[in-house]
């Protein structure tokens, strides 16, 4: 059948060097991590599709469980419905298959067409890029062995409370029930395995663990049986033990983060067989924070099925009597502490959720790609790709996002955007900004387009996408907050980050990365606020603090700017915002918003719904805009407000320590770090370090990267000799470079007529930290000083002059004027910047040159 493949039959050949290149290059994409004496699941398939050529992958995206190939799959499931004659021509076609699949021939790598016949070529590489396509279903999500999972799709709709939810108000008659537990109750609800700090993640596959579900819900005894049924082995869901301790009240218990023994703050569970006309009582009795927003009037959220089926209701805050307290029924190692509400369910024999937060899962950011993806004009500026696999080997998506250029000049000018979210999997706030970013700048407004123009959005939309999968709040899989391991070295235990920051390095070394964002969530305080990190260098003396005062300005009702912090605390090195900021990024951010809602303008007292979070997506391009805007009044008044802020905040600080500070002198020299507070109300967690099981391996490698490198033998004189004059040569040739630019400049400084004293004054520090430059030159000649007007512009000029002669300048037109259309694109109509007239003038986007500045890579499409 196939002639031309005879001859290799005749002959023996070596396994094919493409498929073993294959088989190492996709260990790091989840399919084998492990020696084959003790495979995980993902290994074991890779070494059966190796030695078993007849086992080919699932068609489902990501599916790696073994099923026999098309032909062998048609024999199983159809065996009698079969004629003779289709069933000899399938025994023919399988023989050709297997003589095809035989170790004799180069590649086993075969391909199917529509006839079913094979064709003996190199197969595309699996999951080397995270790409969709209509025709492909989603990939599923990939669970750890010992999680057990129900087989149902559920999923929200995302509807909108008709009115403002208000913040509960404390009576202090609140109740505060006594704790019972499982002995006095009865246990209606419990996990069977639930993997803790012992033991540590080994293996992963499609559904979790093999086998049939256990039925955890109790078994009701009849129709007037009002006991509720539990269940949160879905995603994101977690609930461990539920115990009925009083015909509606239950006591509950969250699930740790899978492999440690703490970080429960997240919930999300199902209850079913609701009674109309009962009131409940629900206690969460082992939350590990001592503070919390349900003190200061945070409702939880309940979605009803019925309404969402009948009425087109989703999630909405409810609950009455609220507390939040101590437990003093703890075990003595660490205290817990309780939070209870009562709640009356909408309608009879319904299905009802309870959540911390709008829950955001995994299956709802791939659907979300999957349109992107299939939109013909917006997959044509955003492109979707692979950063790297999870430890259980779920995709790490990567987004790029910029119009196509015309020029690689133009190309190479763009300046760079990172932003990411839910490296925490519990903060689904911060996945309901992202997707109100990725609205907005994937939008056909002229704003969005604009932004497209001049960036290149780097965006990972979900970090730890394991954590987000089994309902952890804090940590991934290996039992450690990712967002402490920035700095780590470990690449196979903690890939999400290693990737990231590996990405941000090589986009550095590309173009310059004007901005870094990652999207976080905050359960001690309210409204929306970013933590930076404090400049020490004087020509960018408060630029950090620039984008989070206008950002304020243009969502005043939503955004608190005397919330943000920018003090970096020794505890915080492992953050993505300080390691960015080392890295080089100036305006490196960790945007903090809160579960609660907020306390500013119009929507004071209210709880955020997922549409506030969304408008500030948008916020946050509207303010990048007025960032990068041409004409740079916004940014010099807002440096200004800056510093009368910082003036007024020195001055507080040192009249509450009962001294005196003379704010005309050097003021500016004061280090921020000791007029700010530290972070401490944040939600961020101390690093624990690394676990057992990668002490070794960390130490190992820490070996290898600082060996210490042998040293060159000594040089003989010759060499020596031979050396010195080549510095020499180099010292004279850069001596000589610019000697008549320095001529003329000299020349300048002998005809100006005007002087000035500069030696010894040390009210003139201010002077000295903004014009180094011209210090420099008056202490060349003591004797002569320059008007600093003219001094400055001679050089600027000469600066101007060289720049042209090494690197062409060129522009890039702007759209006409930025569009203040306020249309379904831009989530918050009704919201308006706070720019005041007599502090910012009117200024236009449109018809400005904005400068760009060629970058040492050059791509026509980045």
């Amino acid at each position: 059948m196939f002639p031309a493949l005879e001859t290799e039959l005749k002959h023996e050949t070596l396994p094919d060097p493409y498929e073993d290149f294959m088989y190492h290059h996709l260990q790091y994409y989840g399919y084998f991590k492990a020696e084959r004496d003790s495979l995980p699941d993902s290994a074991k398939h890779q070494y059966a599709r190796k030695t078993n050529p007849r086992l080919v992958l699932n068609g489902s995206f990501g599916e790696r469980d073994l099923i026999p190939d098309p032909l062998q799959r048609k024999k199983l499931l159809w065996p009698t419905c079969l004629s003779s004659t289709l069933h000899r021509q399938i025994e023919a076609m399988s023989r050709d298959s297997s003589m095809l699949t035989s170790h004799l021939l180069k590649s086993r790598q075969l391909l199917h067409n529509e006839f079913g016949e094979a064709n003996p070529r190199l197969r595309e590489p699996r999951d080397l890029f995270g790409f969709f396509s209509g025709s492909a279903p989603l990939q599923a999500p990939r669970w750890p062995i010992e999680c057990e999972v129900v087989k149902e799709n559920i999923r929200h709709i995302e509807g909108v409370p008709p009115q403002p939810e208000y913040f509960y108000q404390p009576t202090g008659n609140e109740k505060i029930p006594e704790i019972v537990g499982e002995e006095k109750g009865t246990v209606v609800y419990q996990l069977d395995s639930v993997p803790t700090e012992g033991s540590c993640f080994s293996s992963s596959r499609v559904g979790g663990k093999r086998g049939d579900i256990k039925e955890l819900a109790v078994t009701l005894q009849g129709p007037d049986d009002n006991t509720l049924l539990f269940e949160s082995r879905f995603e994101s869901g977690n609930l461990h033990k539920a115990v009925r301790v009083d015909t509606y009240e239950y006591e509950l218990t969250l699930r740790t983060d899978l492999y440690t023994n703490k970080h429960t703050q997240w919930f999300y569970f199902r209850v079913q067989n609701t009674r109309k006309d009962a009131t409940y009582r629900f206690t969460i009795v082992n939350l590990l924070k001592p503070k919390s927003l349900y003190t200061l009037g945070m409702k939880p959220l309940m979605y009803s099925q019925l309404d969402a089926d009948t009425h087109n209701l989703g999630w909405r805050r409810e609950g009455k009597e609220i507390k939040y307290y101590k437990n003093h029924m703890g075990d003595g190692l660490q205290p817990f502490y309780c939070l209870t509400w009562t709640v009356q369910f909408p309608h009879d024999q319904d299905t009802c959720f309870f959540a911390h937060f709008y829950p955001y899962t995994y299956t709802d950011l791939q659907c979300y790609l999957l349109a992107v993806a299939n939109n013909p004009v917006q997959s044509q500026f955003c492109k979707l790709r692979t950063l790297c696999r999870s430890l259980a080997g779920n995709t790490v998506y990567l987004l790029t996002i910029t119009n196509p250029s015309q020029t690689p000049q133009e190309a190479a000018a763009k300046k760079a955007v990172v932003l990411s979210a839910r490296v925490h999997p519990g903060e689904s706030n911060g996945s309901w900004v992202m997707k109100g970013f990725l609205d907005f700048i994937l939008s056909n407004s002229p704003d969005a387009a604009l932004l497209r123009d001049i960036f290149v959005f780097k965006v990972v939309p979900m970090l730890n996408p394991d954590g987000v999968i089994v309902g952890n709040y804090r940590c991934s899989l290996a039992g450690r907050d990712l967002n402490r391991h920035y700095k780590t070295i470990l690449k196979e235990s903690f890939p999400c980050v290693w990737y990231t920051r590996n990405m941000i390095q090589r986009l550095l070394e590309e173009r310059e990365v004007l901005l870094y964002c990652d999207f976080h969530g905050h359960s001690r305080k309210n409204n929306i606020f970013l933590y930076g990190c404090n400049n020490n260098d004087r020509k960018y003396w408060l630029h950090e603090r620039v984008f989070p005062l206008m950002l304020s300005k243009n969502a005043p009702d939503k955004f608190s700017f005397p919330s943000c912090n920018f003090k970096i605390q020794k505890c915080k090195e492992g953050t993505g915002r300080v390691v960015m900021w080392r890295m080089g990024i100036v305006n490196s951010y960790t945007l903090e918003s809160t579960f609660g809602g907020s306390t500013l303008g119009s929507k004071r007292y209210t709880h955020f719904t997922t549409e506030d979070l969304k408008s500030l997506g948008y916020h946050v391009c509207d303010t990048l805009l007025d960032f990068c805007d041409p004409d740079q009044t916004k940014f010099t008044q807002c440096l200004a407000e800056l510093k009368e802020l910082l003036q007024q905040e020195i001055h507080k600080k040192f009249s509450a320590l009962g001294q005196d500070m003379d704010l005309e002198g050097s003021w500016n020299d004061i280090s921020l770090s000791d007029i700010e507070s530290s972070t401490s109300g944040s939600d961020s967690s101390l690093s624990d370090g690394l676990p057992v099981h990668l002490l070794s391996i960390a130490h190992e490698l820490n070996q290898k990267m600082y060996k210490k490198k042998k040293k060159k033998p000594l040089q003989t004189r010759k060499q020596r000799n031979e050396q010195y004059q080549k510095n020499n040569m180099i010292q004279e040739f850069k001596s000589t470079e610019y000697a008549p630019e320095r001529a003329e400049i000299a020349s300048t400084l002998q005809k100006q007529p005007t002087f000035f004293k500069t030696s010894g004054n040390t009210s003139s520090s201010t002077i000295k930290n903004e014009k180094p430059r011209m210090n420099e030159l008056n202490g060349r000649d003591k004797g002569t000083s320059l008007d600093p007007p003219k001094m400055t512009t001679s050089i600027l000029t000469k600066n101007k002059e060289r720049m042209q002669r090494k690197k062409p300048r060129f522009t890039i037109s702007c759209s006409p004027k930025r569009s203040t259309n306020t249309s379904q694109e831009q989530p918050a109509p009704d919201m308006k910047p706070n720019w005041s007239r007599n502090t910012f003038p009117a200024t236009h986007r449109g018809g400005a040159n904005v400068v760009s500045y060629p970058s040492l890579h050059i791509y026509t499409y980045p």
